[in-house]
């Protein structure tokens, strides 16, 4: 039996600068996200590359982080099942993306770089291991249609503190 999931966001463009969009130029990028059951909102903008605001993310990043933080709930999900006790966990993630001549686009990939320190020195093999069963686990890594990498290291706490 499989289950449905449902997932809503509300998007509000707050770019309107007193003119609309009357010309490419004379509107803001600015928008927010959030859902009613949200305390926070997402502050988003464009890529500054397409005239947003670099200080906001931008639809490119909420994407790369959503394939990280995927792969870390996983991940963490993954080692708390095996008695892998994480202690912390950092991934600087990169995303490349293709322009086209006519402003169209596509990913070409995602590389993962997740450091993460684990207590049990004697399962630094298996740890590492387990970072391609949280890949093949990743729901949003399983439904983009470019290849998402992830370069993983293991560290183990007693050997960070030597």
């Amino acid at each position: 039996m499989t289950s449905q999931h449902r997932y809503r966001v509300t998007t509000n463009w707050t770019g309107n600068l007193g003119t609309g969009t009357s010309d490419y130029r004379m509107y803001s990028r600015d928008h927010e996200i959030g859902g009613p059951t949200k305390s926070a909102r997402i502050l988003g903008s464009s890529d500054p590359h397409f005239r947003g605001d670099e200080a906001r993310y931008n639809p490119e990043e909420t994407l790369v982080a959503s394939l990280s933080a995927c792969h870390m709930l996983w991940l963490l999900h993954l080692c708390a099942d095996a008695g892998i006790t994480v202690t912390d966990y950092l991934d600087e993630a990169e995303g490349s993306m293709a322009e086209d001549a006519d402003g169209s686009g596509q990913f070409t990939q995602v590389i993962l770089r997740p450091q993460m320190t684990i207590l049990e020195g004697d399962r630094q093999n298996e740890a590492h291991a387990l970072h391609d069963k949280a890949h093949a686990m990743c729901f949003i890594a399983r439904s983009v249609n470019f290849p998402v990498l992830h370069e993983a290291r293991v560290h183990v706490a007693s050997q960070m503190n030597a």
